[in-house]
């Protein structure tokens, strides 16, 4: 009988928190993928949504689950004594359109590392089109876990899930109210 990968379990209960929530009227799923790359031997799930009946910032969460070719072969070659190994990387994204403000960025910096802790790597990345001559940009924000995530912490993942939600109100209420 097929074993999943600590992947596929993972990315089954990611997948299922979600759905539960986008039922109930918690969140809008918007985009689910669940890609391979044969040339790499990886594999990458992402699941978005925003808050239902968006608000005036249409902010966007995706979570990334990633797994590589270590992953795998540490889990299914056991005899290799690589078990640390085994796991998967967990980023989260936020995506939002505001005003090209240092002191909205550093506010934002400060929210997100209050909510998800000073011992993740967060960064931010702002894009605009000079073209427009407009000063809303859009703000890519990347949440890094830097180590592997595994299947002891599917409770904290979740978890996660709904702490993410939490975190778009609040990017939400910063970025409205700044206004």
């Amino acid at each position: 009988m097929f074993d999943p990968t600590a992947f596929d379990n993972m990315k089954v209960v990611i997948e299922g928190a979600f759905y539960d929530m986008d039922l109930s009227g918690e969140v809008l799923i918007t985009d689910r993928n669940d890609w391979i790359n044969i040339a790499k031997m990886s594999r990458l799930f992402t699941i978005s949504f925003q808050l239902p009946g968006a608000s005036q910032a249409k902010i966007t969460a995706k979570m990334e689950l990633e797994s590589t070719l270590e992953n795998l072969a540490a889990e299914l070659l056991p005899g290799i004594q690589s078990e640390p190994l085994t796991g998967c990387y967990v980023k989260l994204k936020y995506f939002l359109n505001h005003k090209n403000d240092l002191d909205l960025f550093e506010k934002i910096e400060r929210l997100l590392t209050e909510t998800w802790g000073n011992t993740r790597k967060i960064s931010q990345s702002a894009e605009y089109n000079p073209l427009l001559r407009s000063d809303i940009i859009k703000n890519v924000v990347t949440i890094d876990f830097l180590r592997l995530v595994s299947e002891d912490q599917l409770e904290d993942l979740v978890e996660m899930t709904g702490i993410m939600r939490t975190t778009i109100q609040k990017l939400d209420d910063l970025i409205f109210n700044t206004h």
